[in-house]
């Protein structure tokens, strides 16, 4: 089982850069970096809405479940 997180893919269609995205947020960067690469182990609900309200999207649109046993 894996989840992908896109977060890269809703920053670059907002043109929105990394350390802006993080502060209007309440992250640091280094944190946004740690979703965006998928080394997370977890997230907050707290933090997931204030990304989407910031990025004005829905949780499935940043985070997709990609079953590996089908992949394989």
């Amino acid at each position: 089982m894996a989840i992908i997180v896109r977060i890269d893919v809703e920053l670059a269609k907002r043109k929105m850069s990394v350390g802006e995205f993080a502060e209007k947020v309440g992250l640091t960067p280094a944190n946004v970096a740690v979703l965006k690469n998928g080394r997370a182990k977890a997230v907050r609900f707290s933090t997931l809405e204030a990304m989407c309200r910031v990025l004005e999207c829905q949780p499935g649109d940043l985070l997709e479940f990609v079953d590996d046993e089908e992949s394989a």
